[in-house]
């Protein structure tokens, strides 16, 4: 895609997984830094674009606004087919690429942080939960990669990202299970040695 793509950007945000991807794709890009503390991301301008006050909020040389990380993921990819972040269209091996591509904010995501900021409190019940329980995804994830090099097979794809870069938030933040699973552990150090990872890892 030609043009340059601008980002709402907070390191410590779910934005550092977009400049991930637009590091993986070889996009042209601009970081607009947002500062939660003086509340940029509430201003009527930021607002404008994404009234929900969150990033990621990414604009896209045509001037469209993108919001949700998975969706974000998803376009670059089909953006910058050369990067071969996506399976083709239409295969089966794009199906497991959806499957797992939005496993990560559907059921991981919201899962771990269930488990971190609720551990005392009783858990909810698992019919109502579109995870159903956290060892149900940590088991899930435990038993795909045990099997094979990345979640979609034996090739690194935007799903891997997505679900890379929330399972190397929870090895951080202590979620239970994440650091004591060698298979996870194993995937997040593969995916933490990429190049694109440690460019996104500077000051921007």
């Amino acid at each position: 895609m030609q043009g340059r793509f601008k980002l709402y950007f907070n390191p410590q945000s779910r934005a550092a997984v977009v400049r991930w991807m637009l590091n993986e794709v070889g996009a042209d890009y601009e970081l607009v830094p947002i500062d939660f503390e003086k509340g940029e991301n509430r201003t009527p301008e930021f607002l404008a674009l994404n009234p929900m006050g969150k990033l990621p909020t990414l604009i896209l040389p045509d001037g469209t606004v993108m919001t949700e990380t998975a969706a974000i993921l998803a376009h670059l990819a089909d953006c910058f087919p050369e990067a071969g972040l996506a399976p083709a269209v239409g295969t089966s091996e794009r199906a497991t690429y959806y499957r797992w591509l939005f496993f990560a904010p559907s059921c991981l995501e919201p899962a771990g942080i269930d488990a971190m900021m609720r551990k005392d409190a009783p858990p909810l019940p698992k019919m109502a939960l579109g995870w159903g329980s956290y060892d149900d995804v940590v088991d899930t994830i435990e038993e795909r990669l045990s099997a094979s090099t990345y979640v979609t097979g034996e090739t690194f794809t935007a799903a891997d990202l997505a679900i890379g870069a929330t399972l190397w938030w929870f090895t951080m933040f202590g979620a239970p299970r994440i650091k004591d699973s060698a298979a996870i552990q194993r995937f997040v150090g593969r995916l933490t040695d990429r190049e694109a990872f440690k460019r996104g890892q500077a000051p921007g």
